[in-house]
């Protein structure tokens, strides 16, 4: 087992986001180069770090951000394809189980009033569960909540609650770790053992594994789904130079 590997599967991950604000910069500085870039700092590197509770991918996570494939797909189309960087109305947003690649940006941006929520995040601002968030009705022009639905039991009163403090016209973007090649979606709430969690869903916290009828699940609480292979629109030098996966589907959510 790689050291990444075991420290991922051994350390809570609150006290790894604590530990990930001193190492990084030393991280960063050693790894340095040009055959890499994150498109989120800019910043280029030799090659970025291997990333994975079980099989491990191999340049996957940023030196410098600490961004995965998924996180700077997902600024990618942010910055191209939406106004979230550029409105001059003042965008309402929350973020569920905030990254550490977007929080200090998000939070410095003048065009937005940015909220966090976890229940066990430390850089999170409100702590709370999101089966029964603690936020008005149509309250944010946009809520953000990646890898976080595959974790919780009762996902559908989670999506529930994200559909009811969405705003009308406002718009959100769910990801979660998926197997395209499953139609539908399994989840067994027996497995209860670490070990059988971490082979059978892929990650020892995980309580479900997502197939093809995840977006179905988002649009029988409300929403507007687009399925969207951002990836199609990128050049395969940059696929390759940003480290992102292709054909990895974000999940775009309108609330109409």
């Amino acid at each position: 087992m790689s050291i990444f590997k075991s420290i991922l599967n051994t350390i809570p991950r609150p006290l790894l986001i604590k530990a990930s604000y001193v190492v990084r910069p030393l991280i960063a500085l050693y790894l340095k180069g040009n055959k890499f870039t994150d498109p989120i700092d800019g910043k280029s590197f030799r090659k970025f770090l291997p990333y994975g509770y079980g099989k491990q991918r191999e340049n996957a996570l940023s030196p410098s951000t600490l961004s995965l494939e998924r996180h700077r797909l997902m600024w990618l189309f942010l910055n191209d394809e939406t106004n979230f960087f550029t409105s001059t109305k003042k965008l309402k947003v929350l973020h569920i189980a905030p990254e550490q690649c977007f929080l200090d940006i998000f939070r410095n941006q003048k065009n937005l009033a940015y909220i966090t929520s976890d229940l066990e995040s430390p850089i999170a601002d409100v702590k709370a569960d999101i089966c029964d968030l603690p936020f008005k009705d149509n309250e944010f022009d946009v809520v953000f909540c990646n890898h976080v639905l595959e974790h919780i039991p009762d996902d559908h009163k989670a999506m529930q609650e994200l559909y009811r403090v969405l705003k009308t016209g406002g718009f959100g973007v769910f990801q979660i770790p998926q197997d395209l090649n499953r139609a539908t979606t399994f989840e067994d709430d027996s497995i209860t053992d670490k070990k059988q969690r971490a082979k059978i869903f892929g990650q020892y916290d995980h309580v479900r594994v997502y197939g093809r009828d995840y977006f179905n699940k988002l649009r029988g609480v409300g929403f507007r789904v687009d399925e969207v292979d951002y990836t199609k629109k990128i050049a395969p030098e940059k696929l390759e130079r940003f480290c992102l996966m292709k054909g990895e589907i974000l999940p775009v959510c309108y609330k109409d």
